[in-house]
């Protein structure tokens, strides 16, 4: 069981918050809770060295097992502490929801 259905967490107010947790319903519902604890502030310990790490596993997507999908991933992690990265997720999270709704399970709410 979700801590947030879609419904609820369309009602979010803050946009950056809705739209995380837009992200945060397409994973899988055992991955969801370890996300939701990486973001809280008490979890910065290991947030912030699973953020670089995961950049430097994008930065090495040539090698098996790494991949290109560790980099936004740790950067959305650094984000939460380091306002120059949280000011750019923003931005592309805008961009993302307003060009590729469908990234963020919006298509079934928006009609074509």
């Amino acid at each position: 069981m979700t801590e947030h259905n879609f419904t609820e967490v369309l009602q979010i107010q803050d946009e950056r918050e809705r739209r995380i947790e837009l992200l945060i319903l397409r994973l899988p519902e055992k991955v969801q809770p370890s996300v939701r604890w990486m973001r809280k502030p008490e979890a910065k310990w290991a947030r912030i060295p699973a953020g670089f790490l995961l950049i430097c596993g994008g930065c090495l997507s040539i090698l098996p097992v790494l991949g290109l999908w560790m980099l936004p991933l740790g950067i959305m992690l650094l984000a939460e502490d380091v306002a120059f990265l949280r000011r750019l997720t923003d931005k592309a999270l805008a961009w993302v929801e307003r060009r590729k709704p469908q990234w963020m399970g919006l298509e079934a709410t928006q009609g074509k």
